[in-house]
């Protein structure tokens, strides 16, 4: 597997409240949807051998390709989009979910999206594409409890 640079707080709990903190250093949504894109920046680039049908998310307009790897001790995520902004969504997900326990993960809810105000400036097909990246990581997490 590829190195992760997740997680990068000791909790999905932290890790959602220093997402809520950093947004709220931003005065309104242009600042915040470039900050989304430079964390997409940050994400890793996937392999081209997991950049298949297999490993695509199902449910984005954007080309998602998400691989999870490890037990129910410790769940990694690897994933990446085509869109910038897309990848910035995954960086917040994978931010809070990544590199947890897969009891962690089933435990926590994506309570970072409302609380920094994402849900309503997303578009449909947006928030589509994380309601299936939200799903996705919640069933990987389920398969290994």
């Amino acid at each position: 597997m590829t190195p992760t640079p997740f997680p990068l707080e000791p909790s999905a709990a932290e890790a959602q409240a220093a997402i809520r903190e950093e947004f709220a250093f931003f005065g309104d949504w242009s600042e915040r949807y470039q900050y989304l894109i430079d964390l997409g920046r940050k994400l890793p680039d996937l392999p081209t051998a997991w950049k298949t049908d297999e490993h695509r998310l199902h449910g984005c307009q954007s080309m998602v390709w998400i691989v999870a790897d490890g037990d129910a001790a410790r769940l990694d995520f690897h994933a990446i989009s085509d869109s910038a902004i897309v990848s910035g969504l995954i960086f917040l997900a994978l931010r809070v979910y990544s590199g947890r326990s897969a009891a962690e993960i089933e435990a926590t809810q994506a309570d970072y999206i409302g609380d920094i105000g994402l849900a309503k400036h997303l578009s449909p097909t947006r928030s589509n594409g994380l309601t299936a990246l939200l799903g996705f990581i919640r069933d990987q997490a389920r398969q290994r409890l």
